[in-house]
């Protein structure tokens, strides 16, 4: 069997792409990536005919194949990641830290619209910040309180120690803080900088910066 192939979309904008990209990236997880430009004319054919027929109907990525398993969703990918390479430190081992750990990794998933909406991944923009609304600093806010408590109980780099899911799920938010200049305390800075300085990460942003697509509706 092959490697598993991994279905993004443009790295200058597709948040959602880089958080499995990242996470078997940094574990050295041999994959092949299947670009897909977004929001142009057959985009969702092109990247509906990589998923099981009707289980990706509005066209979305990413897409993980791996022999007969077909997985979609950023959070599935990367639980499915962690379950199959065992080399990757998904979660925590502790029954306590796990649960945080998938905490706020799903409450990423599920939130921070504002953050998204007013601050999109652009990696190729020039870094300034925006006016930031008070629903804007609230998500901000939440994010620095998020890094702030699980660095002071972690005992590595990352959020839980060593790189894992959560890191992954927060490696948007850290690219889209750097971009638009948001201003952190130390402990959350620090994380940024940890995070920025993995390879795997400096690797995503070289591809962003060649990549010749404009998607107007991410630019600021």
């Amino acid at each position: 069997m092959g490697n598993p192939v991994l279905v993004i979309g443009n790295k200058n904008y597709s948040s959602w792409s880089l958080r499995p990209w990242i996470l078997l990236s940094t574990n050295g997880i041999a994959f092949d990536e299947v670009c897909v430009p977004l929001y142009q004319q057959g985009s969702k054919v092109a990247i509906q005919a990589h998923a099981p027929a009707g289980r990706t109907p509005y066209g979305k990525v990413p897409i993980l194949r791996d022999g007969a398993t077909t997985v979609w969703d950023s959070l599935a990918i990367c639980e499915y990641a962690a379950e199959r390479w065992p080399s990757i430190h998904g979660w925590p081992a502790d029954i306590t830290r796990r649960a945080h750990a998938r905490a706020i990794s799903a409450e990423m998933h599920a939130g921070f619209t504002t953050l998204r909406s007013e601050m999109p991944m652009n990696c190729r923009r020039e870094r300034a910040p925006v006016t930031q609304s008070a629903q804007l600093q609230g998500e901000i806010d939440r994010v620095t309180e998020i890094w702030t408590s699980c660095r002071k109980t972690a005992s590595g780099s990352f959020l839980f120690g060593a790189f894992g899911i959560a890191d992954a799920m927060y490696a948007p938010v850290v690219l889209r803080f750097t971009i638009y200049q948001v201003s952190l305390p130390a402990v959350a800075q620090a994380y940024v900088d940890t995070m920025l300085a993995l390879p795997s990460m400096q690797k995503w942003i070289e591809g962003a910066l060649d990549e010749p697509d404009v998607l107007t509706q991410f630019e600021r």
